[in-house]
């Protein structure tokens, strides 16, 4: 097995040999922020098909490691995909243990919520950062009349605007017809006056801002606030966290996208000693700071589980 090395950033394979002793047995050896969609998830399936993530998840918890998931996913999404499953194998138990703590924050920080024994707590909404609801409209009206055939507009969003792939249409489908939808919803934000980017394009609105981005993936596109970032959701996590006990020195983020080393960034720029673990290498890694791990040829869910069984065999949990 080969891994690249550079000289700000050596990537390495996630047998690193960190210490994760702490002097305080109050304190946890480590924490974990995850994306979804990619490293928990499969991309194909949009659901936890690796049983051992589950139980390897709650092993951890119980081992009093803070977990959050930083997704732009919704809270039912995660509610459904995510915390169901786990709660079948002993999520519930794991969240007893004095100290557990697991967090929850969707669609990149419009909502979030704690997640306790009984699942998902409260979920919590900045309606500030909300597109307009006749945007909202016009982007469902788009999708039902010229784009059904290869995506689905998700109902679930409470502060953002987001269409996904369906799952009978294969990539190549649907990457050839993404385009076209980013750019016909471009334009309907232009037409009704709202500051939005596209890539290199942008239009801002009639006072000279620019609120909202057309922000697309391997499966979806979001249009969402320009403030919705995964370093916005890191730290909500990290504050929840924080009032909730002790936090460990030494953290890992895990994440299939770009935007996903902003949760490390977040981390880094607390203090923290941090790396990120990159689950799909393959879109290039950027000079950070911080370490990138990658899980030798192993990517999205594979190698997340592969990262997970890691933690629970160092930690002994």
């Amino acid at each position: 097995m080969v891994h690249a090395l550079r000289a700000t950033q050596p990537i390495v394979s996630n047998w690193d040999n960190v210490p994760v002793s702490n002097s305080s047995a109050s304190i946890p050896p480590v924490g974990l922020l995850f994306d979804v969609d990619g490293p928990i998830a499969s991309p194909v399936t949009r659901t936890i098909a690796i049983p051992s993530i589950l139980s390897d998840l709650v092993s951890l918890t119980a081992a009093g490691v803070p977990i959050a998931f930083i997704t732009g996913r919704s809270d039912a999404f995660i509610r459904d995909t995510v915390i169901a499953p786990l709660l079948e194998v002993g999520l519930a138990d794991a969240l007893r243990v004095p100290g557990a703590r697991m967090f929850g924050v969707y669609e990149k920080g419009a909502t979030w919520s704690a997640i306790s024994p009984d699942g998902l707590g409260e979920v919590e909404v900045d309606a500030s950062v909300a597109p307009p609801a006749e945007f909202v409209d016009a982007i469902r009206d788009l999708v039902t009349e010229h784009y059904a055939d290869v995506m689905f507009f998700d109902d679930t969003k409470r502060g953002m605007v987001s269409v996904e792939q369906r799952t009978d249409i294969s990539a190549e489908e649907y990457e050839a017809n993404r385009h076209d939808f980013d750019r016909d919803a471009y334009d309907i934000a232009v037409s009704m006056g709202l500051g939005i980017a596209h890539g290199s394009e942008v239009s801002p609105d009639s006072r000279g801002n620019v609120d909202f981005r057309v922000d697309p993936t391997i499966i979806s596109t979001d249009i969402e606030s320009v403030l919705l970032d995964k370093n916005r959701g890191a730290r909500r996590a990290l504050d929840d966290f924080r009032a909730r006990g002790p936090l460990p020195t030494l953290w890992r983020s895990i994440g299939d996208s770009r935007s996903d080393y902003l949760m490390a960034d977040e981390l880094h720029d607390q203090g923290f000693d941090v790396a990120h673990v990159d689950v799909r290498p393959a879109d290039g890694i950027p000079d950070k700071p911080y370490r990138v791990i990658v899980e030798g040829d192993l990517i999205h869910d594979e190698a997340g589980a592969a990262f997970l069984r890691y933690w629970v065999d160092k930690l002994g949990a």
